[in-house]
């Protein structure tokens, strides 16, 4: 154990050496959380008025459109604060929970795409069968298993991380809490919560992917058994929303975690953590929507009639 002062609190840098920029990149960060909050909240609106939506597919997407809202919600305030104040403080219990509800939001995404891409290997690979098995029982279990095991995993880490006693260096060279510097100012051995960490990243990053290119690989194959273009192209019109979300995320977040990270490529990860934690969910509700006929007639429909839809 190390001699220093308890630490009470965290220093966010955000990103030094924008002076002149910080009320610029405050109303264009500001405007971007809430086109997110908007964006998602209306895929959930949409889907919950229109009884042709109501399907597993989107019930999946609801899902992740809820997670997103929260998701940005516990980075983006605290990210507009160090635009607007010299030095932004944060508690060593509000990091700490800022540092869980990140994490357990970012590793349920991952499986919840997983699962998305699950229900596409049915839809498409099982198409006669695909009623039957995917019922909504099984659709709110998967879901539920996702949420439950994002908790799971990130909680078993935390509650050892509160343990820890913090008296090395509070300034987080960052505009959230990210373990990294959180286990750097601990004054105790940290070498199992790293490996912890390690094992939980290697099971839920690489590991969904993994499934979900394997799903993907039966997708693709049964599209090109399709005899008909018309018929292939539709078939990979359901896909190919889900596809390009996936590939942002990640790309982004294999870059950011899987590879040897030197000093000096730092400030690259954190220009890349603001893709993987506030464009990506800006991003997502416009990618679902924009080449999707269903939800964008049901967004004309409930903005032609929207009383009838509130009543409802």
């Amino acid at each position: 154990m190390r001699n220093g002062t308890a630490i009470t609190e965290f220093i966010l840098l955000g990103f030094p050496g924008i002076q002149g920029f910080q009320a610029l990149l405050f109303m264009v960060i500001f405007l971007i959380y809430i086109l997110t909050l908007s964006g998602n909240g209306l895929i959930i609106f949409i889907v919950w008025v229109e009884p042709r939506l109501q399907t597993p597919m989107y019930f999946f997407l609801c899902n992740l459109a809820f997670l997103e809202i929260w998701y940005t919600t516990t980075v983006i305030p605290k990210l507009l604060e160090t635009f607007m104040v010299p030095k932004t403080v944060i508690c060593t219990t509000c990091c700490l929970l800022q540092a869980f509800f990140h994490f357990f939001l970012g590793t349920t995404e991952f499986l919840i795409l997983g699962t998305m891409s699950f229900d596409r290997y049915l839809a498409i690979c099982k198409p006669l069968r695909y009623p039957t098995i995917m019922t909504s029982n099984l659709c709110m279990q998967l879901a539920l298993s996702s949420w439950l095991a994002g908790f799971t995993i990130v909680f078993c880490q935390t509650m050892l991380l509160v343990q820890l006693p913090f008296c090395g260096n509070n300034v987080i060279n960052h505009f959230y809490c990210d373990v990294g510097p959180i286990l750097k100012a601990a004054c105790a051995d940290t070498s199992i919560l790293e490996l912890l960490g390690l094992l939980a990243t290697i099971l839920v990053i690489p590991g969904s992917l993994l499934f979900t290119i394997i799903s993907y690989v039966y997708i693709l194959s049964t599209i090109l058994r399709i005899p008909s273009a018309s018929g292939r192209q539709k078939a990979f019109s359901t896909c190919a929303s889900h596809l390009t979300v996936v590939s942002l995320l990640y790309g982004a977040v294999l870059f950011m975690y899987l590879r040897p990270t030197a000093h000096s490529s730092f400030k690259i990860n954190k220009v890349v953590s603001v893709l993987n934690t506030i464009l990506t969910p800006l991003l997502n509700p416009f990618i679902y929507t924009i080449r999707n006929k269903e939800v964008k007639g049901a967004l004309g429909k409930a903005m032609s009639c929207p009383k009838a839809h509130l009543a409802k």
